[in-house]
């Protein structure tokens, strides 16, 4: 069948629409017809080649849809269900999964990163040549064909571009406050960066109760949303950033500090707010190959604790559906989030404004 998507051919380069050549699903696998999928930065690490991969390739991997066709022994959904993605598909099968990691499942991380589906070949192509896909997904796309263990079945009352973020920024962001660490009432946290995955973070630590939630960015808009989604206080980041931190938490420092970004500088300033005996949360990714320096000697002496959080440490099948019910109980408030909406021959326009740092979660919806 045929599909318009976006398509990034080279690096630097902005992502063209056209025409796709896209194949039925094979077996375990499943087309849908996509409605909404948000304009993440992940997406934009293709464009700088801060994430190396396979070109050309159809980007796009926190989305929703509907199910259209399904392939051979697919049994998590049917025809019509409404679905967020799930970027990171695991087996069930291996160390990780078996241990309740399955965010760290192995089974398909050296196919997906390649650019490929789960026997090793791509779905999609153009004037006969292969497109690679990202995370096994590339549903920057009216249509995709994605693994069955991609799919998380959502409720038919929530919004499609809220089910769509679930499946990055909220799962990300809230999971990294819920399950990488267990925010409880009255403590103090700090967020650095207030994009999506910022304001997650944000609304996760308000539903788990933390007393002081401070937004720290650089653009001096983001303040509106991020107290509408949880945050107490907002700082602009700048050279009196550490003093401005210890001045409001009695010159400790935050209890957990997230950085949610993905710079290595911003990562070791995190570091710097966090009290002795606190902790640091990195959720936002880092270009590959880049380094970040934290002190040793700090960290024994002054008991802090530095801890990865990949997709929010989740259970995708448990925690998509977990938070679609909050955000229909009024527990979450991802609605608030989305802020501007684009059609898909509006891609470069979402990213010229995501990069301008408008405040809010930007949709592109079909």
């Amino acid at each position: 069948m045929k599909t318009r998507a976006a398509i990034l051919y080279d690096l630097n380069t902005p992502f063209k629409i056209s025409g796709v050549d896209l194949q039925s699903p094979k077996e375990n696998e499943v087309l849908v017809k996509m409605s909404a999928v948000g304009v993440c930065h992940s997406d934009w690490h293709l464009f700088t080649g801060d994430t190396t991969h396979a070109l050309p390739v159809v980007p796009g991997h926190e989305g929703c849809g509907n199910v259209e066709e399904i392939g051979k022994n697919v049994t998590r959904v049917k025809k019509g269900n409404k679905i967020a993605l799930n970027w990171a598909p695991n087996c069930g099968k291996c160390f990780y999964c078996i241990h309740g990691r399955p965010s760290l499942c192995e089974a398909y991380t050296d196919l997906i990163w390649d650019g490929y589906l789960m026997d090793g070949t791509t779905r999609m192509s153009i004037n006969g040549k292969l497109l690679y896909h990202y995370c096994a997904l590339s549903c920057l796309s009216e249509y995709a064909v994605v693994p069955e263990a991609s799919c998380v079945k959502m409720p038919n009352e929530i919004p499609d571009d809220v089910a769509a973020l679930i499946g990055c920024a909220v799962t990300t962001g809230v999971g990294s406050a819920l399950n990488t660490v267990q925010i409880s009432k009255d403590d103090t946290v700090a967020v650095l960066g207030a994009g999506g995955v910022g304001l997650s973070t944000i609304m996760g630590a308000a539903y788990a109760g933390a007393s002081q939630i401070i937004s720290i960015d650089i653009v001096p808009e983001k303040e509106i949303v991020a107290r509408n989604v949880g945050a107490t206080d907002f700082l602009l980041s700048d050279q009196d950033t550490i003093k401005q931190i210890k001045s409001i938490t009695n010159n400790r420092g935050v209890d957990y500090a997230f950085e949610a970004v993905g710079i290595p500088k911003l990562q070791e300033l995190a570091f710097e707010i966090v009290r002795p005996g606190g902790t640091l949360v990195l959720s936002g990714i880092t270009p590959m190959g880049s380094e970040t320096n934290f002190s040793g000697a700090v960290l024994t002496r002054q008991e802090k604790t530095v801890k990865g959080s990949y997709y929010g440490t989740s259970d995708t099948s448990r925690d998509f559906r977990k938070y679609a019910d909050l955000f229909l109980s009024g527990e979450l408030p991802i609605d608030k989030m989305i802020s501007r909406s684009y059609d898909l021959d509006q891609i470069n326009e979402a990213y010229k404004d995501m990069l301008a740092g408008k405040g809010g979660r930007g949709i592109i919806r079909f």
